[in-house]
């Protein structure tokens, strides 16, 4: 028996498994058109929902279409943090195998999530010896600031801290009180520190983008919630410096979306495959 076609609803229109929706028009576009359009920017950003392989290979098809173009270009990656850069420059240039890759980042003990997932992508950098950029403070540090405050830091971890913590983006404060009371027992953690932690983290995200831009572009893999509307990690990339981008949100059929989530909508079907994940603490 053949499943019926599933769809997503984004406001009043319906769009079908497979379909890519620009933002800006509510349209459906072509693979080629949206490409067209994210080559022409230095900055890239494609979402994800972490356990999804279907969000993954969509990662994987825009990297590899923008490396025929420029190959000098580079991907920041949310899954690693930034005292592992190293172990990432080794990977690039080959020297390292799997194994002693996944030891040297504790990837199982950090991101915890099943290497599987980012296999491809992965592969596909270290083969074209494609500079990969560790985004992400020790992840550690937000989790500390969302418990006990900023203040609670150690000297070691005061190093990591963006140079500016923008706290003054009411769009992105009601998004993530939501997520809040959504997800914390009320009185088991402070909301200002809890927003302290978020905005510390896409900060320091966005400062390592700034830092590390060249003349090539980047690609940043990222979780969907850092670059929804922009208010996270893109925006405060932006503003330290000035470079355009693009952002694309994969999201799959049942989920719900706006067009003022990404520039690009990308509608996948819903996971079918399990996988394997090692949930944080």
């Amino acid at each position: 028996m053949v499943s019926p076609k599933q769809h997503l609803k984004i406001e009043s229109a319906s769009f079908d498994e497979g379909s890519i929706v620009a933002g800006k028009s509510g349209r459906t576009v072509s693979f080629e058109s949206m490409m067209a359009d994210i080559k022409s920017v230095p900055v890239i950003y494609a979402g994800e929902k972490h356990t999804s392989p279907e969000h993954h290979e969509i990662q994987l098809r825009i990297i590899k279409e923008i490396y025929k173009d420029f190959p000098d270009m580079m991907v920041g990656m949310e899954m690693f943090a930034q005292p592992y850069q190293p172990a990432l420059d080794e990977w690039s240039d080959g020297k390292l195998d799997e194994s002693t890759f996944l030891k040297r980042v504790h990837w199982y003990a950090t991101w915890k999530y099943d290497f599987e997932l980012y296999r491809e992508i992965l592969t596909f950098i270290k083969d074209n010896k494609i500079r990969l950029i560790a985004l992400n403070v020790p992840f550690h540090i937000p989790s500390k600031i969302a418990v006990g405050g900023i203040e609670t830091l150690l000297k070691d971890d005061q190093k990591y801290l963006p140079e500016k913590i923008d706290t003054s983006i009411p769009a992105h404060r009601e998004y993530l009180k939501g997520i809040f009371e959504q997800h914390h027992v009320k009185g088991r953690q402070d909301f200002e520190n809890f927003y302290m932690a978020q905005c510390v983290w896409e900060d320091a995200m966005a400062e390592t983008i700034a830092k590390n831009l060249t003349q090539s572009k980047m690609v940043v893999l990222a979780g969907n919630g850092h670059i929804y509307r922009k208010f996270g990690i893109p925006q405060r990339a932006f503003n330290r410096t000035g470079r355009s981008f693009r952002t694309l949100h994969p999201v799959a059929v049942g989920e719900n979306a706006q067009l003022i989530d990404a520039d690009y909508l990308w509608v996948t079907p819903k996971s079918k495959r399990k996988i394997f994940h090692r949930f944080r603490q």
